[in-house]
């Protein structure tokens, strides 16, 4: 006798196939074995999920499950959960949930080379001296006694600074040492903040229980690191948002550092939100001990964060979460002083103004480290002639072409067209064609030319370094990079917002903003907020070492130094900011104090994108939960063409997160059908995007 089982492959949400596809295999398979399955002429990967399997009638037709993955454990009954209300909250399949959350790598085996793989594990750990610990301070001993105790998610509000690492080393020693199963989950907002954290966990707690999950590594590597978990082998896993959806089925801690980085939000697939799956999962994971066995039994969420997200600040306001404080840094180091410069009373077209270039000079001679912060790679934004007005848009995309000076060419930074920088203007023939604007490059360039002459304290010229998603790209650029900062090598680093966060360079004492005027009049209501964090936390890479005294310093270079924005950074103030924002949220009924979704469309011209949606729309006035949900006409993205594909997107919003779920949940089906009736005619895709970060 055979029997039906209910299995997720991947499918998009838009295919309209359902949850889960049915096929015949002899055996009763428990939910989350992985299997192989035929779909059409492929045979793909899927997941036997929750549902009683029933008898095959004589009458229906389905087809076999074609290989179980017998070696392999099923996924726990908590990576399933978490999946399903994925899928449900974020309005996506469950199979599109589910299989992007597995390795690439195992979606390509068959059960034998699987069982090969797992017999590749490594064996038992091996022993491991830890080096002493650091002697906490009062306000990190506090903050560990209430952690504790706490049985709510917290939010750890710490200085740049104050040791709040020190804080997850020791929550992840207590776990383990009292449950000697428990697994922890330590998420980092990006790639490049993971080798220093792993090291810092290998270094206590030894390399053979820590493994690293993020999209930087090999596949091979992927899978080893996933199997690892899956297993319990690897008792802590460090990584970025991908890893919430790892299988850890004796997950006890998740801490999410840097949890107001909207790198945790994803913008493709999903579309999921990492730190607050963490919060769920934590959730679902103590829902499932309702009589908690002791104290190990207990999951906890960690966020941490010297700038929390507006959303997180409101939920410790409110009770939701428990709201621990840091505000001082470890070893008696300052914050360092605000300098701001009005760009207004500088020469124009001024890089680097003269005094902060003296500054930069006095603390070489000191040996000391300066950082220059530009969210801008590349040379030049644009490349224009002044004569006829060209300018080096992009052919493929409603966007310019950076210009890339080293290797001399004009890069499409969204879809990746690059030419070589032509000789003369394409449209008059002028040779007169010049940057507009400053990339990292460009800055670099600017102070190599002025340090030149100046020395070190050891006689030897002043080093110059950049930093970006250029510069790093090769495999191992990025580390080479934080060792030249480390060792003292660099005096000067020039880098993107990737080197504001995380890193604790221990000789600098001047981070210098160059141009952080371009988001303080942005259109998004989390502009200020952005720019607010990003200022605080590249202030934070200053002044971490006492030694070197109490004169750091943070140099803004603006044209609005009278913007309210600087009084509560010049304070370090973040609670003043955060409450400003949240009453001008309030008042104008945006998020945390009204919930929002994107649906996004993707046509050969804007005219079907938007004709799309609207016709979508006006199908849904009668939908659950309409009353209650405000639906604004399509409007062009802001980036409206890509790789020749044209994008529109429509906003939705309510005051209640229940009312916009019941509205989304009956939307699909209209969707669906709009996307199959003549409206839908020359649609490529849609999406839908719950709690957008980017409007």
């Amino acid at each position: 006798m055979s029997h039906l089982l209910p299995v997720v492959v991947a499918t998009p949400a838009y295919a309209g196939l359902g949850a889960a596809l049915t096929y015949e295999h002899p055996e009763v398979l428990a939910p989350g074995t992985l299997v192989r399955v035929p779909l059409g002429k492929r045979e793909v990967l899927g997941v036997v999920w929750d549902g009683a399997p029933l008898d095959t009638g004589a009458d229906l037709a389905t087809r076999p499950i074609t290989e179980v993955f017998t070696p392999l454990a099923p996924l726990p009954a908590s990576w399933r959960q978490l999946v399903g209300f994925a899928g449900r909250y974020y309005q996506r399949s469950l199979g599109e949930v589910a299989l992007a959350a597995l390795p690439p790598q195992l979606r390509e085996l068959n059960g034998v080379q699987l069982a090969r793989r797992l017999k590749r594990q490594p064996g038992p750990a091996t022993a491991h001296t830890p080096p002493p610990v650091p002697e906490l301070s009062p306000e990190q001993t506090e903050v560990m006694v209430r952690l504790h105790t706490a049985r709510q998610p917290v939010l750890l509000f710490g200085s740049t600074g104050s040791g709040k690492t020190e804080v997850y080393l020791r929550s992840v020693q207590r776990l383990l040492d009292a449950d000697p199963q428990a697994q922890a989950l330590i998420m980092v907002p990006e790639i490049n903040l993971t080798p220093q954290l792993e090291e810092r966990f290998g270094e206590r707690f030894g390399a053979d229980g820590v493994v690293a999950m993020h999209s930087g590594m090999t596949p091979p590597q992927r899978l080893a690191s996933w199997l690892a978990a899956h297993s319990g082998a690897a008792r802590i896993v460090l990584g970025t948002r991908m890893a919430v959806l790892a299988s850890l089925p004796h997950l006890r801690l998740i801490v999410v550092d840097e949890e107001h980085d909207p790198s945790y939000k994803s913008q493709e697939g999903a579309r999921y939100s990492a730190r607050d799956l963490a919060v769920y999962l934590a959730k679902q994971v103590n829902d499932s001990h309702p009589t908690p066995d002791g104290e190990a039994s207990h999951c906890r969420v960690l966020l941490g964060s010297a700038t929390p997200s507006l959303e997180s600040w409101h939920a410790s306001e409110t009770g939701r979460y428990l709201r621990l404080a840091m505000p001082s840094r470890i070893g008696g180091g300052s914050l360092p002083r605000l300098r701001l410069v009005d760009m207004n009373h500088q020469p124009r077209k001024t890089l680097l103004a003269q005094p902060l270039l003296d500054a930069i000079t006095e603390r070489i001679g000191r040996g000391e480290q300066s950082l220059l912060l530009l969210n801008r790679r590349g040379y030049a934004p644009v490349l224009a002639c002044h004569d006829c007005g060209w300018k080096s848009e992009c052919a493929h995309c409603s966007a310019h072409r950076v210009f890339h000076k080293i290797d001399r060419t004009l890069r499409c930074h969204h879809c990746g067209f690059t030419e070589r920088v032509p000789r003369a203007c394409p449209a008059c023939g002028n040779l007169d064609i010049a940057p507009l604007g400053r990339g990292t490059e460009q800055i670099e360039e600017h102070i190599i030319e002025r340090l030149a002459g100046v020395l070190r304290p050891d006689g030897q010229p002043a080093q110059v370094a950049r930093m970006d998603a250029d510069s790093t790209r090769l495999k191992g650029s990025l580390e080479q990079h934080l060792a030249r900062m480390h060792s003292g090598e660099v005096d000067v680093l020039v880098g993107t917002q990737m080197v504001a966060k995380g890193h604790d360079f221990r000789r600098i004492t001047l981070v210098a903003s160059v141009n952080a005027d371009a988001a303080l009049f942005a259109s998004d209501c989390r502009a200020p907020e952005r720019l607010f964090a990003l200022l605080m936390q590249a202030a934070g890479r200053a002044g971490r070492d006492a030694s070197l005294g109490t004169g750091s310093e943070m140099w803004v270079q603006t044209g609005y130094p009278q913007h309210p924005l600087f009084a509560a950074l010049r304070q370090h103030d973040y609670p003043a900011f955060a409450a400003q924002e949240l009453k001008d949220r309030e008042a104008a009924a945006m998020p945390p104090f009204a919930f929002q979704a994107l649906v996004r469309a993707e046509a050969r011209s804007q005219e079907t994108a938007q004709g799309f949606l609207n016709e979508a729309a006006a199908l849904a006035t009668e939908l659950p939960g309409a009353d209650q949900v405000t639906v604004f006409p399509a409007v062009p993205m802001t980036i409206q063409r890509v790789a020749n594909v044209e994008r529109a997107q429509m906003l939705l919003e309510s005051p209640t997160r229940v009312a916009l779920q019941r509205f989304l949940a009956a939307w699909q089906p209209v969707l669906l059908d709009t996307r199959q009736g003549p409206a839908g005619k020359g649609l490529i895709r849609w999406a839908i995007d719950v709690d957008p970060l980017n409007l």
